[in-house]
């Protein structure tokens, strides 16, 4: 019996597909990374912010073909292909909204890139019309499968992965604190830094200049992150999204997603060190720390 599973096309995602010669310098001076680590077999993740350095956006770009694949979120795909837009002036790129061709598959397990030949975060592979690569975030996330409308699970099922569920692939996420967008970072407001982007390979430090790059650089070198997204088991009823966490009364955090006893949570690091309990709601909050984490 397998350990390496499949999730069916994720309906949360959605894609653009960015075409034309000035592609790479056309996406340079907007993203945290640099997508000139973008090849046939590297995938990349990062965000689009505000001037002020704020989160707008996050994806996942991957080459196919002649062009890149955005892997985002579906319900906000258009208002990234606006904002995108915006930037284009006389820049020779093309950018279309593919949501109605490809989906996103989502692959997990022990070894889950050895299928595909992927052991390294980023590492990617064009195979049978389609692009997997190992989450560039956190290789134990596993596979992202980008394929044609309809081909993803028949691709999977073939190289040996047994069908599951998107909830458990969300319940990994989870366990590790990685943020799913929107869901965890709230729009105009979060700073990259205090989301993990830094140590989940987000953010490229000597790319440049992008939109927001000054708040983002200037929040790494003073050390200002004064709070952290975690992952925090949950004793209790699982509190709804945006619940305070309080310690003594006091307000500490604030719940992000979550299910079945696990969330993630923006939570002050003074209230973690001084080992009092938190609460949420109803429930007691005990915060865990992701092995890849450096606060």
């Amino acid at each position: 019996m397998t350990d390496q599973f499949y999730a069916p096309a994720d309906p949360a995602r959605g894609l653009l597909l960015l075409s034309g010669e000035d592609r790479s310098k056309f996406l340079q001076g907007l993203v945290s990374n640099d997508v000139r680590k973008l090849s046939a077999t590297h995938a990349i993740w990062a965000a689009l912010l505000t001037p002020q350095g704020k989160y707008l956006h996050d994806f996942f770009i991957a080459e196919q073909g002649d062009g890149w694949l955005i892997d985002g979120e579906g319900a906000r795909i258009a208002d990234l292909k606006r904002r995108l837009s915006l930037y284009k002036l006389r820049a020779r790129i093309m950018l279309e909204d593919v949501s109605d061709r490809f989906e996103v598959l989502q692959a997990w397990g022990p070894g889950a890139g050895a299928p595909f030949g992927l052991g390294d975060p980023g590492q990617a592979i064009q195979r049978d019309g389609a692009v997997a690569f190992l989450d560039p975030r956190l290789g134990d996330l596993g596979v992202r499968l980008i394929a044609t409308k309809g081909t993803g699970a028949a691709l999977l099922g073939g190289l040996g992965y047994a069908p599951g569920a998107i909830a458990d692939w969300d319940l990994r996420r989870l366990g590790h604190g990685v943020p799913d967008g929107s869901r965890d970072m709230t729009l105009e407001k979060a700073i990259l830094l205090e989301n993990g982007f830094d140590e989940l390979h987000g953010v490229a430090w000597d790319k440049g200049c992008y939109i927001g790059q000054e708040l983002t650089a200037r929040t790494k070198y003073r050390g200002l992150i004064k709070k952290r997204l975690m992952p925090v088991a949950i004793d209790g009823p699982l509190p709804e999204p945006g619940t305070l966490i309080l310690r003594d009364g006091q307000e500490a955090g604030e719940i992000r997603s979550g299910r079945a006893g696990l969330a993630v949570a923006l939570v002050r690091l003074d209230a973690i060190e001084a080992g009092t309990p938190l609460v949420a709601g109803e429930a007691t909050v005990r915060p865990l720390r992701p092995a890849w984490a450096k606060y």
